[in-house]
């Protein structure tokens, strides 16, 4: 597999205006030496441009679809629609809270999961951040990064809660969750904020773009024995992509291999799981034992 380490991915919008502008430049057959020198601008420049390794601007871009002959201006407008997007798209909610997230490498993710459109999570330990409850969040985070000092954990909480709000709207992302039995079992001992947490699922499962399922402890062993993950889509033409943490990096795979294996890993796990009606009887009945 392909590792990418310590990544900073590219927003949504500048994976397809990269690709749209390499497109562009393929179909008329010119070199990158050629463009650059066309638009003045360094070959490197262009080539970091090319591979959405930076930004650009809309004069720059109208510049070189001057250069590509493209004279459509619904075509012009989409591509510089892009632009303007992906520039926007830098005004990122979580920056007051860089300090803490470039400590815990989350910054990365949150940079592509603000563009998806679809979250697959398969989860054996905790009940996904998307989902928690800011009193299961606090708990979680506490006892995971003993590094940190509690303004530091509330700052996270507030990061966990606020990304909440991705779930909201007509244009709120698909999120597909499997978590394994053992996520809500291991909380035995703090009762109080369990319940608060099962409640919480109750709650955001009922709606259309949430689908929860439960996956119990007699379903025995299983292909996600190797950790959680998540699967991310997003608008075309981009590609899916897994991302995975450990204790010391934050990893993604974006080869179709790769993906393919996670996602057939997924379906294995969503096969196996109760489906959304039991995983909701379940739920109810955990919450009566406590």
């Amino acid at each position: 597999m392909a590792w990418k380490r310590n990544p900073a991915p590219k927003s949504v919008y500048r994976r397809q205006l990269s690709s749209r502008l390499k497109e562009l430049r393929d179909e008329v057959e010119l070199t990158m030496a050629e463009v650059a020198k066309t638009v003045e601008i360094n070959q490197g420049t262009l080539s970091r441009i090319e591979s959405g390794d930076r930004g650009t601007s809309p004069v720059l871009v109208k510049a070189m679809l001057d250069c590509y002959g493209v004279t459509d201006t619904a075509v012009r407008e989409d591509i510089l629609d892009l632009v303007r997007a992906d520039q926007a798209h830098k005004q990122k909610w979580w920056r007051k809270y860089s300090a803490v997230i470039n400590t815990t490498q989350y910054g990365g993710y949150l940079e592509l999961e603000a563009g998806t459109t679809s979250l697959r999570s398969y989860e054996p330990q905790l009940i996904p951040g998307l989902l928690q409850t800011a009193d299961y969040a606090r708990k979680v985070i506490a006892a995971m990064r003993v590094d940190l000092d509690a303004k530091q954990i509330e700052a996270l909480v507030d990061v966990r809660m606020n990304r909440q709000a991705l779930l909201e709207g007509e244009s709120a992302p698909k999120l597909w969750v499997v978590i394994d039995e053992a996520a809500i079992r291991r909380m035995s001992g703090s009762p109080t904020a369990l319940k608060g947490q099962l409640e919480r699922l109750l709650e955001v499962e009922p709606r259309t773009n949430i689908t929860l399922q439960l996956l119990p402890f007699d379903a025995g062993f299983h292909p996600g024995l190797y950790g959680s993950f998540m699967l991310m889509g997003f608008p075309e033409p981009n590609p899916d992509l897994v991302w995975v943490e450990n204790l010391t990096n934050s990893v993604y795979f974006e080869g179709s291999e790769d993906v393919g294996r996670y996602t057939e890993v997924f379906d294995h796990l969503r096969a196996t799981a109760l489906g959304p009606p039991e995983t909701r009887s379940r739920i109810k009945s955990m919450i009566k034992e406590l």
